[in-house]
């Protein structure tokens, strides 16, 4: 059964829809919580840790309901918007970000904790060299802020280079510069693995 994006099997409404309904019905926004607040803590997980996870992923829907009016209805799925929120509030946990990558850059490979899913589960899929996950760690803490959003909103929020722009506000060339220098920088430092080639097959460029 094919699904519409932002509809989900068994709930006719788009996300779309639903938030235009908590317009009146301010309860109907709980429906975008329970379809995307799983996807939004993970996201937020695995860029902070688990601490912060849980208060950047309550604050990313008190604020989306907030601004619950200014949703462009046109968009069906409103996972690009989420992302985008969940995104700006990692802006301001930079630092601690940077920390994190460098301090998992520096655990032993067979040490790496459990939050080593999504792109460095990838990774280790398709490249055996040992220390991969530490190499790649170390990689995303060299990356600018800006290009580590657009590889990870991609890798980890699984957008295509359009939603991701959309999260960004900023246009979807844009998106593809940051991604390519992104990868670049990756590739350098797992020794020419690309370790996003597993999501650009499916990104629609």
């Amino acid at each position: 059964m094919t699904v519409e994006p932002g509809v989900r099997v068994g709930q006719q409404q788009s996300d779309a829809t639903v938030i235009e309904r908590s317009w009146d019905e301010p309860e109907a926004f709980a429906v975008l919580f329970d379809r995307h607040a799983e996807s939004v803590h993970r996201y937020a997980a695995r860029r902070l840790g688990t601490d912060v996870a849980d208060d950047l992923m309550a604050e990313t829907f008190a604020i989306a309901f907030q601004r619950r009016h200014r949703y462009n209805s046109e968009r069906a799925d409103a996972r690009p918007w989420l992302f985008g929120i969940a995104t700006n509030l990692v802006g301001r946990h930079r630092r601690a970000e940077a920390r994190r990558f460098k301090a998992l850059a520096k655990l032993p490979a067979d040490d790496a904790p459990g939050q080593h899913d999504g792109v460095a589960d990838q990774v280790a899929a398709r490249v055996s060299a040992h220390g991969v996950r530490r190499e790649l760690a170390g990689a995303l803490s060299r990356l600018s802020a800006r290009n580590r959003d657009v590889l990870l909103l991609v890798a980890w929020g699984d957008l295509s280079y359009e939603e991701a722009a959309s999260a960004l506000d900023v246009p979807v060339g844009t998106v593809r510069s940051r991604m390519h220098r992104a990868r670049s920088t990756l590739r350098e430092a797992l020794g020419g693995s690309d370790p996003t080639a597993f999501r650009e097959e499916s990104s629609h460029e």
